[in-house]
């Protein structure tokens, strides 16, 4: 049953718009490859650990190996061939002992051609088939754990965000958090690793703000809160970030060590790290895949837009956002089930009838996107030093989630404009959440709005008003319009941003195991 009784043929050409728009993005992301997804790629052929004599710090070894591939005989044609040829050439056991012998200056790496080409196509093959296995394998003991453990009992799920900078106490504040109902725990990622060019390696403890995504930190948190979750009696979803000039690299390592959901969003990495258009789409086409293979749900950033842009005003352009998103994941395999959409609380308090335009905008979503494991964004744009009206925002936010069946439930901070977050806030603020799950968790089965009142209106309006941008949208391109500040008012022109330099376009003969085998999953 639907509250807002919108047009199925009004939303059926949103969707037909946005296919249409996103179409030609598809296409180059397909003719494309870039630095990163050939690092993924050997990630997941097996290739780890890091030359730790460098001058300049730690490089990991699929860098070393990537960037001499490229300056030697380029990636046009893909990374595997020229690294599996000369793995069989030199009589090398693994990929690392390649890295080594590349970072002394030993490897000449050519393209092979006929019968050496065809032998290192299917030895590399079998090497990807091999880390895919073991993604495989994550998935089907992710599925297991929770039919053993169960899962929470109510939703809205409860996401909260540990960020020390030191993996260990980051441990103890999500272990912490599971304890006092936390059901995913997110590790917020150090302030710019989104724009190194390479994973980090090991353990670290010296974040700002935030911890380093590297596969040893997810492996530590995946086992501690596989412990906690027998504690509580639940299974503890982990989430970290997807994005950045390494999205494709952390999604494998999150698909290796058993992550469950992934910041993954089409546009924020361009928007908002001002990250080169196209690196990003053909990037995120890759990292979706991987992720539609692992069954991590993918957390979108459309939140974002509103704490550039006015809440009421670019509220269409989060729904545009939305439509997009699903369209992107799907054409990269991802089911409704692993598509959470993104939207947030961030209407200013002051504007009459807040409240009813945020139950309208988050029932909106809720109604187009029915299946998708929507994700709910706590108020921080109009968040004041006030920590008693922040509160009081935070439980009206929680209440709008209830009240709209949304599927996750970011924990607001009442703190979130003074301070990072104590243990203390964290605590207060779940004491919120689970006041509103207890006294309200099933008024939604009570909440109809007037069929033809404000909020049904103020729902109507804002699906038009997407349908319209999405026919702008295709007229014009969807690059040009990001390169216009469609979205969150951020202008990115496509030949602009980080990492333009790392994207090739591929050769005919273009050899890729990894997206060959994604894409045959996904058929």
């Amino acid at each position: 049953m639907t509250l807002l009784d919108l047009d199925p043929e009004v939303a059926a050409r949103a969707r037909e718009l946005a296919a249409r728009a996103a179409e030609p993005v598809i296409g180059l992301a397909r003719a494309h490859t870039t630095v990163a997804v050939e690092r993924a790629t050997l990630r997941l052929a097996g290739i780890t650990g890091a030359d730790t004599t460098h001058r300049a710090g730690d490089v990991p070894w699929v860098n070393r190996v990537v960037d001499t591939i490229r300056e030697q005989c380029g990636l046009e044609h893909g990374s595997v061939l020229p690294a599996f040829h000369a793995l069989r050439e030199h009589d090398l056991g693994s990929l690392t002992e390649l890295a080594e012998a590349t970072a002394a200056g030993q490897i000449q790496f050519t393209v092979p051609t006929g019968k050496d080409a065809t032998q290192a196509a299917k030895a590399a093959k079998t090497a990807v088939a091999k880390g895919l296995r073991t993604v495989d394998r994550n998935r089907t003991q992710r599925d297991k754990l929770v039919a053993k453990l169960g899962d929470p009992p109510q939703r809205p799920w409860i996401y909260l965000i540990v960020a020390t900078g030191d993996i260990d106490e980051d441990v103890v504040q999500a272990c912490n958090a599971a304890r006092a109902g936390a059901d995913i725990i997110a590790v917020i990622r150090s302030t710019g690793q989104s724009l190194l060019d390479y994973v980090p390696e090991g353990a670290t403890h010296h974040g700002f703000a935030g911890t380093y995504a590297t596969q040893e930190n997810f492996r530590i948190m995946r086992a501690a809160l596989d412990d906690v979750s027998k504690e509580v009696g639940r299974y503890v979803r982990l989430t970290n970030y997807a994005s950045g000039l390494c999205m494709p690299e952390i999604a494998v390592l999150a698909g290796l060590e058993r992550l469950d959901m992934m910041l993954n969003d089409s546009m924020y990495g361009i928007l908002f790290r001002d990250i080169n258009p196209i690196r990003t789409f053909v990037d995120q086409r890759f990292s979706r895949q991987v992720h539609a293979r692992a069954g991590i749900i993918i957390n979108t950033g459309e939140d974002n837009y509103l704490t550039t842009a006015d809440a009421v005003e670019a509220a269409h352009t989060v729904t545009v956002s939305q439509l997009l998103n699903e369209r992107f994941a799907h054409e990269a395999g991802l089911s409704d089930e692993l598509l959470g959409l993104g939207h947030a609380f961030e209407i200013n308090p002051k504007v009459p009838d807040s409240f009813r335009l945020e139950l309208a905008h988050a029932l909106l979503a809720r109604e187009l996107f029915p299946d998708a494991p929507l994700k709910w964004m706590p108020p921080t744009k109009h968040m004041t030093g006030d920590v008693f009206n922040g509160y009081l925002l935070d439980g009206f936010f929680n209440l709008a989630g209830v009240l709209t069946g949304q599927s996750i439930l970011l924990v607001g901070m009442m703190t979130e404009a003074v301070v990072t977050p104590f243990l203390s806030d964290r605590d207060l603020a779940l004491a919120n959440v689970k006041y509103v799950l207890g006294a309200a968790g099933n008024l939604a089965e009570d909440f109809r709005p007037t069929p033809d009142g404000f909020i049904v209106k103020r729902a109507k309006q804002v699906l038009g008003e997407a349908v319209d941008l999405l026919e702008r949208i295709v007229d014009d391109g969807l690059l040009r319009a990001i390169g216009e500040g469609t979205f969150g008012l951020m202008k990115r022109p496509a030949e602009g941003g980080k990492g333009a330099d790392g994207v090739v376009a591929k050769a005919d003969g273009y050899v890729n195991p990894a997206s060959e085998l994604l894409e045959a999953g996904h058929e």
